[in-house]
Formats: structure tokens, sequence, C-alpha cells
């Protein structure tokens, strides 16, 4: 009996942070997260005073239409700036990408793209801690059972030790460090680089860059086949290949499976192509 009421202790906590709906979600997320084996003192440390943040409802309300072209899309995405920065990252990362990317068959380019479109090469982590983020974003809705998940996932992590909850920092949306991994993705693909016990995709680029090689492995990168190419207007897919217009009449790409690969890390054309191309421009 003693154990069970120790157990109860920190939940009075959430009614002293939050309102009486806010406190009850509350209870019921670490009742579940008891049972995905979360440890109790995660829980009180991540739970106890959260509290919910305006700034991630106004963002997940008002989210801007998407409507840039695909040159647009490119000028951003594939910058001139991002193309010279990445050919330095590369020169100075190549043993540390190497040492994973290589046994992969995965390019060391493609890495580094991925690294730079995602948190421009680590300087774009995001502000907001992922625990209040998710907890925001699930208590009022914004696709309240996908949310919720993630915040088990996250508070997980936290109780595994790869991150501190304070340092657990990322988009309004909770994807997390160098490589943007939302919590699931991080349980599911996360590797850990230098071998110290810890996943830390936020400060250790060993890390960083395991994990974006063990993702696309995982997801079935192949190997000695390139990702695309920009083919003349007209020309036919051949097996195994998609010819992708990301601009309707304009240019055209035959892409293969390891664009599909790349795919399974954001389901956009646009992202995929400028993955490719981006990672041609610094590999050139």
């Amino acid at each position: 009996m003693l154990c069970a009421a120790a157990a109860l202790l920190p939940l009075p906590a959430l009614a002293e942070t939050a309102d009486a709906k806010f406190a009850a979600w509350l209870r019921s997320v670490r009742a579940e997260a008891l049972k995905a084996g979360v440890d109790e003192g995660t829980l009180d440390a991540a739970l106890g005073s959260v509290e919910e943040i305006p700034r991630v409802l106004e963002l997940a309300r008002n989210q801007p239409e998407f409507k840039m072209t695909f040159d647009q899309y490119l000028e951003v995405v594939v910058s001139n700036e991002r193309v010279s920065r990445g050919r330095v990252l590369l020169r100075e990362n190549r043993a540390a990408v190497d040492r994973f990317a290589a046994p992969a068959g995965v390019p060391a380019s493609i890495v580094v793209a991925l690294w730079g479109i995602e948190s421009n090469y680590g300087t774009r982590l995001g502000d907001f801690e992922v625990v209040a983020a998710l907890a925001t974003l699930a208590y009022n809705g914004f696709r309240a059972q996908f949310f919720r998940g993630q915040l088990i996932a996250a508070l997980k992590i936290l109780s595994q030790g790869h991150v501190g909850l304070h340092a657990m920092k990322g988009s309004w949306a909770g994807a997390m460090g160098q490589c943007q991994f939302i919590p699931t993705s991080f349980l599911a693909y996360a590797a850990d680089g230098d071998g110290d016990g810890r996943m830390d995709i936020w400060t250790n680029k060993a890390d960083v860059f395991a994990s974006i090689v063990n993702y696309l492995h995982r997801v079935g990168w192949r190997p000695g086949l390139p990702w695309g190419e920009e083919v003349s207007a007209g020309m036919p897919a051949g097996q195994g290949t998609r010819i992708v217009r990301p601009a309707g009449a304009g240019p055209a790409f035959r892409t293969t499976e390891n664009f599909r690969a790349i795919l399974r890390w954001n389901q956009s054309d646009f992202f995929g192509l400028a993955v490719g191309l981006l990672s041609d421009k610094i590999a050139a």
C-alpha cells in the first residue's frame, strides 16, 4: 500500500501547474507511459510541471499553404550557400561520414545533403521543448492519436537516457535534433555512432551520421544505384524507374528505388529531388 501511495504522490503537482482537464489528461498519459515501460522518475520530471505552449498552437493553426513552385523551392533548399557549405563540411567530416556510409553503400554526399536540408548542417534544430510541444498538440486535438503516440515515444527516449529533458529540443511538431527525427523514428532508426550507449542526434555528429545512414539502409537503400537523373521531356521510364515531373511541363527526372528510399524519409517529390540534386552538387 505504501508503494502504491508513493506512486501517486507526483500527481497533485499536475493539478498545480495546469487546469483540471489538462491535469487529468496528463494522468492518463502517465498511466499509458508506465505500461509502455517508462520509469516513474522520468514521468515525474517530464510531466510534473509541463505546460501547454501557446506558440505551438499558433503554428499548428496557421500553417502556411504550400505555394512554392519547384524552382522557388530549389532556390531556398538547394541554395548556392548550402551547396558550398556542404562541400566544405563533407571534406571536414569525410572520415566520420564514410565510417557509416561506406559499409552501407550510401554516398557520403547523400548523408550530408539530408543533414543540410533537415537542420542546415546542425544549426537549426528547433527551440521547442519536445515533451511540452507534443503534449500541447495531442491535448488540443491536432492529430491527437498521432501526437500522443509521439509523446509516449519521447518519454521512452528520456527514460532510456539518450538526452536530458530540457536538452530534448525540436520543432513545434516534435521533429528533433540534427536529422529532425520524430520520436517514433528515433526509436526505430537512431544509432549510437560512437559506442557511448547513447543516441545523441542533438550534439554528437557520429550519432547523427550513423542515424541517417541507418535510416536509409533500413528503408531499402540499394548500394551502387543512383537516386536518379534529369532526362529529356518525353523520356519513358525504364524497368524499376519512375519519371517525376515536379513542375508539370518543366524538367523531368528518371528516379530509381533509391529515390523511393528518400521518400520514406519525407513523402514529397520536391523534398526527394532536392536531396538528390543537393547531393549531386555537393559531390561535383
